[in-house]
């Protein structure tokens, strides 16, 4: 397993390590519930250092990327951060990824750890124009901060303005004395807050800094359980539950990140426009256990006839709800927010209700 440079960090405070995407990373300390609500009320620190980067530059890094990505990287700015994925010519997603335009002709892909190397290649066998690649994921640490109270965390050991960082852009400055770390505003917990991307040499000082800042406000490392619990109350998704190779965005419902403006004739475009066409036969959809229960990944869900009309892709108890909350891929009629649906779990059938994501509200 790939070790962080927090990993010594996180076993000295007992973490329960586990083997992520081939990454020892830590699942919780506390406990899931704990993190999950520190971060809700306060703020925590999530170790995202197992995240890939890699750098597009040159000439053609921008032809590069409208080819390779769903979305319009062209409407990109210095210091702008566009969600996006990567799509195959089956239109099914390689992965789901952060776009940020560090500047003119230089961009910084932030993508899944378990696609790090699947990514790469894929970049490298389309690079038809001579994009300039480096892949600087070993490199480089990253540290998500989240919850209502990272503002106030980090504003004390930065003299940038974070009010002034709106949503999905980013700065480059200094934090805890350390210069050109990137501070980024996009979240995965819908709890507000930043990631710190630097150098792998600047991690224990940032770490150390951070904590001695939160210290106030209750501060805690949280763990992937928490990160998990955390997104999927936002409905927000992750790949390999409820994206893969053989999904579509249209299906996941990222048709806003598929942009087909002239000129854009990205990998995937012309499968996708045939299934827009033709309409989807499925759709990922939220729902809402209506008795206690926990859906969990691959459960199948039935209508009230027991005919199979889907799969759960992620689930869990929401600390928030005090309710069984999950996602999963349904059949068209059955996809209406308010539609009744049954999730086998154990040879019983538990109902629930299709909603409106997010589970909750920021």
């Amino acid at each position: 397993m790939i070790k962080t440079v927090f990993a010594p960090v996180h076993q000295s405070v007992g973490a329960r390590m586990v083997d992520f995407a081939g990454f020892y990373m830590p699942v919780e300390f506390s406990g899931v519930t704990d993190e999950h609500l520190c971060v809700r009320e306060a703020v925590g620190v999530f170790d995202v250092s197992h995240m890939g980067e890699i750098w597009v530059k040159g000439p053609n890094a921008l032809a590069f990327l409208q080819y390779v990505t769903s979305n319009d990287v062209s409407k990109l700015q210095p210091g702008k951060i566009q969600y996006s994925c990567f799509i195959n010519h089956n239109g099914g997603i390689v992965d789901d990824l952060l776009v940020y335009c560090y500047q003119d002709q230089k961009y910084l892909l932030v993508v899944n750890a378990s696609n790090i190397e699947k990514d790469w290649n894929w970049l490298n066998q389309n690079n038809l124009l001579g994009a300039e690649l480096e892949n600087s994921s070993d490199r480089i640490s990253q540290l998500a901060v989240q919850g209502p109270r990272a503002i106030d965390t980090l504003q004390k050991i930065t003299d940038i303005n974070l009010s002034s960082i709106p949503y999905y852009t980013f700065v480059i400055g200094t934090i805890g004395g350390i210069d050109s770390v990137i501070i980024s505003n996009t979240g995965y917990t819908g709890a507000g807050g930043f990631e710190l991307y630097f150098y792998n040499e600047q991690a224990f000082s940032i770490w150390q800094k951070v904590f001695e800042a939160g210290l106030e406000f209750g501060i805690k490392p949280a763990g992937l359980a928490a990160r998990d619990t955390l997104r999927l109350e936002m409905g927000y998704c992750l790949y390999g539950n409820d994206l893969n190779d053989t999904t579509t965005p249209l299906e996941a419902g990222l048709g806003w990140i598929t942009k087909w403006v002239d000129g854009k004739n990205f990998i995937g475009r012309e499968a996708l426009e045939k299934q827009k066409q033709a309409g989807i036969n499925r759709k990922l959809v939220g729902f809402v256990m209506q008795e206690r229960a926990i859906p969990r990944q691959h459960y199948t869900i039935v209508d009230v006839d027991n005919n199979i009309i889907g799969e759960v892709t992620s689930g869990t108890m929401s600390p928030i709800l005090k309710q069984g909350i999950g996602m999963g891929y349904v059949n068209a009629a059955n996809s209406a927010e308010g539609s009744k649906i049954f999730v086998s779990i154990r040879d019983k059938k538990i109902p629930a209700q299709v909603v409106r994501l997010p589970f909750i509200s920021k």
